[in-house]
């Protein structure tokens, strides 16, 4: 492995997101200005091949990379700012191994990925015109009409 595969390498084992290649080479050519991006294509083609590198298609038309060493772990990905959030799930874990053992079965890999839109906060209640009932009206105590 050359010196620049290396270094490639480093900066891929470093990164705590999922970069992309254009992402990857911009980090190396920080570390050393020799590095070309046909060297990073290659070194990410011969690592993802090796199962050093694991790709990912989280959207956007770029595949993004992380180290297969980095445990096993699923992906919820924000649509609207493209952020890749990592979690663990046992209750996944355990659903999709008894889904596997119910068809015959015995699980030896899977991947989950999910894709959302963060939720807004509800506003606080308005404190003025709220909507109320009118007195006697509904109420057990208001003679009206139920």
């Amino acid at each position: 492995m050359t010196g620049q595969r290396r270094l490639i390498a480093r900066v891929l084992s470093e990164a705590v997101d999922h970069p992309d290649v254009e992402e990857l080479y911009r980090r190396a050519l920080a570390l050393d200005s020799r590095v070309s991006i046909a060297t990073v294509y290659r070194t990410v083609r011969l690592l993802e091949e090796k199962g050093i590198l694991e790709r990912h298609d989280f959207g956007g038309g770029r595949a993004r990379y992380e180290a297969t060493d980095h445990g096993h772990h699923y992906h919820l990905i924000d649509i609207d700012s493209g952020k890749v959030i990592e979690f663990s799930d046992e209750q996944h874990e355990a659903l999709a191994t008894a889904i596997a053992a119910r068809l015959g079965f015995r699980l030896v890999g899977h991947r989950l990925e999910l894709f959302g839109r963060k939720q807004e906060q509800d506003p606080a209640p308005p404190t003025r015109g709220r909507l109320r009932r009118a007195p006697g009206k509904g109420d057990a105590g208001g003679g009206g009409a139920a």
